[in-house]
């Protein structure tokens, strides 16, 4: 590839953080930013706020909880499904994500699946009793007496449970009501408004699609393994063929970075945006980020461009972390200045930052810190902020 303009690594990482709605510039609308995102993650843990809570917080300050939920529940304009894991994904979307409902789980390798192990009658019955009664949770099932199969796994091993997966990922049944982390399903000709783009496109198409979405949610990328990685992770079925068309058809441009080996690229689309940024306009804040945040989802990327080794240590023994149980990186600027292991008691109503490390070189930054731990904790509702003692000497003003 033949790059037509160089850019600096400043400038770049600038680019990148202003395209995942990083910096301070007017942000647009909440459904605009997921849109921009691709899909915002789900995830059980909340050690301090689920991630899709938190992802929003860095990107948009204090917002109404509210907000999120209508765009989910009331106008539908999310729903859960996979994207690079389970994730609240665009219902305007819905040709894409349908595609891997026909790929993953389809209909042969569903058939075989209950064949083993005797579940068609179960799932019939399952889908009858929606019909009839709405919106159930596999719990409502839990005197049905059809198999005695269990699954072993990290899920709830239960038939009804694993099946009603199943007809998730299939596109069967949609995830219609959370509380807490449970759910209930119901029928997804239900669930879906009329205004769902209904369009069957194929493997190609969707790869077409997905690669521009990727592509402008990362802002810039040295290709395949970072594309694969992101939006609809590994779901690039033609990436070389629609890599070449996209090329060929300029709606991916090569770009070079000075300093970064490789051949990079970004979207046509975004040229405005990067020659504002290279003029000067551009507006630096600081913010707590999510260990699921999906600037920072690709480790290999994340110290690639930012020399911020990173990793999630939930399920790593205790004596064997770095840092800590639950860590959010503070991005500062365009940098990535330190981390913090955080807890939140929701009874006593109290932010506590175990411990803080900074990087090195990190700039004496203790005002910006400290406002965004008073953001995150003024969301969850925090009447104090206690810090533990692992503390370096740049930072220990927080404390006052």
């Amino acid at each position: 590839m033949t790059a037509i303009r160089e850019i600096s690594p400043d400038i770049a990482r600038r680019f990148i953080i202003s395209k995942q709605h990083l910096d301070n510039a007017p942000r647009p609308s909440m459904l605009e930013v997921i849109r921009d995102l691709g899909c915002l993650q789900l995830d059980p843990i909340s050690k301090v706020l689920q991630p899709h809570w938190l992802i929003l917080l860095s990107r948009l300050g204090q917002y109404e909880r509210a907000e999120l939920d209508k765009l989910r529940w009331e106008d539908r304009k999310l729903f859960e499904y996979w994207a690079h894991a389970a994730s609240l994904v665009l219902t305007e979307d819905y040709p894409i994500h349908a595609v891997h409902m026909r790929e993953s789980w389809g209909a042969k390798k569903l058939q075989k699946w209950m064949n083993e192990h005797d579940l068609h009658n179960l799932r019939q019955h399952m889908l009858e009793r929606l019909r009839e009664e709405g919106a159930l949770s596999p719990a409502d099932f839990n005197d049905e007496q059809m198999t005695n199969e269990s699954f072993s796994g990290w899920a709830n091993g239960r038939a009804a449970n694993r099946l009603m997966e199943r007809m998730w990922t299939i596109g069967d049944v949609m995830v219609v009501e959370r509380k807490g982390t449970g759910r209930k399903w119901d029928l997804a000709e239900r669930f879906f408004p009329e205004w769902t783009p209904r369009e069957e496109i194929d493997t190609y198409e969707a790869t077409y699609r997905s690669m521009q979405r990727a592509v402008k949610a990362l802002g810039v990328t040295n290709g395949r393994k970072q594309i694969n990685y992101a939006f609809t992770r590994g779901r690039y079925w033609h990436f070389k063929d629609v890599m070449q068309q996209l090329l060929d058809e300029k709606v991916l441009i090569p770009v070079k970075i000075t300093a970064w080996a490789g051949d990079w690229m970004m979207h046509k689309d975004d040229l405005p945006l990067l020659e504002k940024i290279e003029s000067g306009d551009w507006q630096p804040k600081t913010t707590l980020l999510s260990p699921f945040d999906p600037l920072i989802c690709d480790r290999d990327r994340t110290e690639l461009i930012w020399d911020f080794r990173y990793r999630i240590a939930i399920y790593v023994p205790k004596d064997k972390r770095d840092y800590g149980y639950y860590v959010l990186p503070i991005l500062h600027g365009d940098k990535l200045i330190g981390r913090m292991d955080m807890a939140f008691d929701k009874k006593a109503k109290i932010l506590t930052v175990i411990s803080t490390y900074a990087q090195a070189n990190a700039p004496s930054a203790v005002r910006a810190i400290r406002g965004a731990v008073q953001s995150l904790a003024t969301f969850l509702g925090a009447t104090d902020i206690t810090y533990g003692e692992t503390m370096p000497k740049i930072w220990k003003a927080l404390r006052k």
